[in-house]
């Protein structure tokens, strides 16, 4: 009842085109531009989720044939452009949520894990976000990839883990580096801080966006270490 009440008072606006949404609503993204999402176009890579190119064998891309990652595998809800396409308003969203520290658009992209690849209610054990550093985090305000935590943990039932891994040391922004300098770059940022809670565990690691999952990547062998069972990636957006 209250929703409809602040609804009238303060007409609902979807949160990426602004259009008017009902006033009944309790979304902040109209139908239109969730359908409009570009989601990564098969082939890809059974492991990371890049597209295949003529030439990659066993279903695997030549980054995974030549250095395996950590994570079992990783998958991404849209492609992250910048263009005039439908996948553009989740990038605008994600600009305005991290570096506008706007914490409300928390909410609305979360509806777009709506349209995640189909995951299995008892697939995992635990949900655990790709963590800031406390220095970031304090800039910030939020994890943007905890917020993502949340609505999974509800979806698949399971428990959402904020404290186990954490970023020990403080990394430079990853844009404008290339694959080789973004994995020196985390090197030994992470660290398990629980390894009971994931320990022959199966464990969904949730970011934002993933560009050359060097960052999850690194998540993922410190997880590992710990005695992870199975570790998959989620992310919203994939740079591809």
């Amino acid at each position: 009842m209250l929703h409809y009440l602040l609804n009238f008072l303060y007409p609902p606006r979807c949160a990426a085109c602004d259009a008017g949404l009902p006033i009944d609503t309790t979304r902040r993204v109209c139908a239109p531009c969730l359908a409009a999402i570009e989601p990564p176009r098969p082939p890809l890579c059974l492991v990371c989720g890049a597209p295949l190119y003529a030439g990659d064998e066993d279903d695997r891309c030549g980054h995974c044939r030549a250095e395996p990652p950590a994570f079992d595998s990783a998958r991404a809800i849209t492609r992250y452009r910048s263009g005039a396409d439908g996948s553009s308003t989740v990038a605008a969203l994600l600009r305005r949520h991290k570096y506008g520290l706007d914490q409300s658009l928390g909410r609305a992209l979360a509806e777009y894990l709506d349209a995640a690849p189909a995951l299995d209610a008892d697939a995992y054990d635990v949900v655990i976000p790709v963590p800031l550093h406390r220095t970031r985090l304090r800039w910030r305000g939020f994890n943007q990839a905890a917020l993502l935590g949340v609505a999974l943990e509800r979806r698949l039932n399971c428990s959402l883990d904020v404290a186990t891994l954490a970023r020990v040391r403080p990394t430079p922004p990853q844009t404008a580096r290339d694959r080789a300098q973004r994995t020196r770059n985390v090197r030994n940022a992470f660290a398990v801080r629980r390894p009971s809670r994931v320990a022959g565990r199966r464990v969904l690691l949730v970011d934002d966006v993933m560009t050359t999952g060097a960052t999850a990547d690194e998540c993922a062998r410190v997880l590992r270490a710990a005695g992870a069972r199975r570790i998959d990636v989620l992310t919203l957006a994939r740079v591809l």
